[in-house]
C-alpha cells in the first residue's frame, strides 16, 4: 500500500504543477509529452513485470521498479529544460510499471477470494487517499518554495517502502527457466510510440497528409500486426490473448481503456482550466482533483461489500453511471461557474473510478489461477495505463489543434498568436504584464479546445457504459459467498 501511495501521488501532484512547470521551463506545445512519455513506459513494462513476477516472485521485481522510480524522480527534480524533464519522466514510468500491477498481485497472493473484494478496495482507495493530498500538497510546494520537490518527496516514502517489503514480505518461488518475450516488448513500444507521436504532432507541427504522419501510420500498424502475430507463437507471451476469451476480462480490460483515457483528461488538463481560465492559484486548483480523490476512495471501499451483495455488473454500472454524470458536469462548464463547480464534478468521476477498478480487479484475479494471476492482473493494468498514454496524447493533439485553430481563426490581419503563449497565461506575475485583450483571446481560446477535450472524454464515458452492459450476470462470482476449501500453497 505504500508502494501504491508512492505512485498514486506522482500523477495529481504533477498534474497540479505542471502550469507552473511550463510557466517556468517554457514549452507550452511539448505539455502532453511529460505525461505521454512517463504514461509510455509505464503501459509497456507493466505486462513485462507481471510475466517476471510470475517467474521470479513479487517482492525482487517490485523492489527493482522502486529503485528505478527513484531514479527517475530525482532526475525529474534536476531538469532544467522541457526536453530534460520529458526524458527522464521516461526513466520514471520504466520503474513505475512495476508498482501498481505487483502491488494488486501480491493482494491476490495472500487472501483468499472472500477476503480479496475488501482488502483490493483497500487497496484501490489507496489512490484516492494519496490523491487527496497530492493536489493540495503539490499547490503549496508550487507556491511556497519550489515545483522540484514534487519529484523528491517520492523518495523518503520510496526508501522506506523498500525496507518493509525487504523484511516482511516472504514468499516460496518454485524456480522456473526465464522466457521473456522480448520481440514483443519491443514491437509493443515501436506502435504505442508511432501513434502517440502522431497524436500529439499531427495537425500542429505536421499536416495530417504529410509524409511524416502517413510513414508513422504505417510503422505503427505494422508493428501491432507484428505484436499479434509474435504473441500468437511465442510459448510465454507478453499479453496471453486466451486470457482474453473470459468475456468478463474482456470488457473489463475495453473499459479499462476508456476509464484511462477518461482519466488522464481528467487529472492532465482540468488545473489548466482552472488557472488559466478561471485565474485561480495552483491550491485551488488542486483543490477541485482533490474532489474526485475523495470520492475515489469512498466507492472503493463501499466497492468491496456491494460486490458481495449485487455482483460486479450492477457494482460496475454505478460506476459507469457516475462517469457519465461527472463528465457532463465538466464538459459544460462554463468559464464562470467556478472551481466549486469543477470540484463537483471531479468528485462524481472518482466516484465512478472507485467502483469499476476494484469490480475490475476482484473479478480477473477470481477467474484465473496463480499462474497466471500476475499477467492477468498487470493486462488490466496495461489497458488503463494504455488509455492513460493514448488519452495523454490524443487529447493533447487535441488541445493543442484547437487552441492554435482558435488563435489562427480570431488573428485578424495580425500575425496569430502560437499556443507556446499561454506560458505566461499560467503564470499570475506574466499574466498581469499581458494586455487585456491578448489575455481574453488566450483565455477564450484555452476554454474552447478544454471543452473539446471534455466532448471527447464524454464520449467514452458512454462508451464505457454500454460495454458494462454487456458483464456475464454470472459474474457474481457465488463462490465469493459459499464456503469453500483451500490449499494452504493457495492462501
Amino acid at each position: 500500500m505504500l508502494a501504491m501511495f508512492m505512485n498514486a501521488i506522482e500523477g495529481t501532484i504533477v498534474s497540479t504543477a505542471m502550469p507552473a512547470i511550463v510557466g517556468d521551463l517554457g514549452g507550452f506545445s511539448l505539455y502532453s509529452w511529460v505525461f505521454s512519455s512517463y504514461l509510455l513506459m509505464n503501459a509497456v513494462t507493466v505486462l513485462i513485470y507481471g510475466k517476471l513476477s510470475d517467474l521470479f516472485g513479487r517482492k525482487p521485481i517490485l523492489l527493482i521498479g522502486i529503485i528505478i522510480f527513484l531514479i527517475g524522480s530525482v532526475l525529474c527534480g534536476f531538469a532544467d529544460s522541457m526536453h530534460e524533464l520529458i526524458l527522464f519522466r521516461f526513466i520514471q514510468g520504466f520503474g513505475a510499471g512495476a508498482i501498481a500491477p505487483v502491488a494488486s498481485t501480491i493482494i491476490g497472493d495472500i487472501y483468499v477470494k472472500q477476503e480479496r473484494a475488501k482488502v483490493q478496495g483497500y487497496l484501490s482507495s489507496v489512490w484516492g487517499i494519496s490523491a487527496v493530498l497530492g493536489p493540495a500538497l503539490g499547490g503549496i510546494l508550487v507556491e511556497s518554495v519550489t515545483w522540484r520537490l514534487i519529484f523528491w518527496i517520492n523518495i523518503p516514502l520510496g526508501i522506506l517502502s523498500m525496507c518493509l517489503l525487504w523484511f516482511f514480505l516472504h514468499e516460496k518461488i518454485e524456480k522456473k527457466k526465464a522466457v521473456i518475450d522480448y520481440s514483443g516488448a519491443v514491437l509493443l513500444t515501436v506502435s504505442i510510440s508511432s501513434f502517440m507521436i502522431i497524436l500529439v504532432q499531427g495537425g500542429v507541427e505536421w499536416q495530417w497528409t504529410s509524409a511524416p504522419i502517413i510513414s508513422l501510420i504505417i510503422l505503427g500498424v505494422s508493428a501491432f500486426a507484428c505484436f499479434i502475430w509474435q504473441e500468437g507463437r511465442t510459448p510465454e507471451p507478453m499479453m496471453p490473448f486466451e486470457i482474453w476469451r473470459e468475456r468478463s476480462i474482456l470488457i473489463a480490460n475495453i473499459v479499462s481503456l476508456a476509464t484511462g483515457i477518461m482519466l488522464i483528461g481528467f487529472s492532465s488538463f482540468l488545473p489548466t482550466y482552472v488557472q488559466g481560465v478561471m485565474e485561480r492559484s495552483p491550491t485551488v486548483a488542486g483543490f477541485t482533483l482533490t474532489a474526485m480523490s475523495i470520492g475515489w476512495p469512498i466507492a472503493s471501499t463501499f466497492a468491496g461489500s456491494l460486490l458481495m451483495k449485487i455482483g460486479f455488473k450492477a457494482t460496475s454500472l454505478l460506476g459507469g453511471g457516475s462517469l457519465i454524470f461527472g463528465s457532463l458536469l465538466l464538459a459544460f462548464m462554463p468559464a464562470g461557474a467556478g472551481p466549486l463547480y469543477a470540484a463537483t464534478g471531479s468528485f462524481f468521476v472518482g466516484i465512478g473510478m472507485g467502483f469499476t477498478s476494484t469490480s475490475f480487479i476482484v473479478m480477473i484475479q477470481s477467474t484465473v489461477s496463480w499462474e497466471r494471476r500476475g499477467i492477468a492482473t498487470a493486462s488490466n493494468m496495461f489497458m488503463r495505463n494504455l488509455g492513460n498514454t493514448i488519452g495523454a496524447a490524443f487529447l493533447g493533439g487535441i488541445m493543442n489543434s484547437s487552441f492554435q485553430a482558435y488563435l489562427n481563426q480570431h488573428a485578424g490581419n495580425e500575425e496569430p498568436l502560437s499556443i507556446d503563449a499561454a506560458n505566461q497565461l499560467l503564470k499570475r506575475e506574466e499574466r498581469a504584464l499581458l494586455p487585456n485583450d491578448t489575455v481574453q483571446l488566450l483565455q477564450d481560446g484555452l476554454s474552447a479546445a478544454l471543452h473539446n477535450v471534455y466532448l471527447i472524454v464524454l464520449l467514452f464515458a458512454a462508451l464505457s457504459m454500454v460495454f458494462l452492459l454487456f458483464v456475464p450476470r454470472g459474474s457474481k462470482q457465488t463462490d465469493l459467498k459459499k464456503k469453500a476449501v483451500y490449499k494452504l500453497d493457495d492462501k
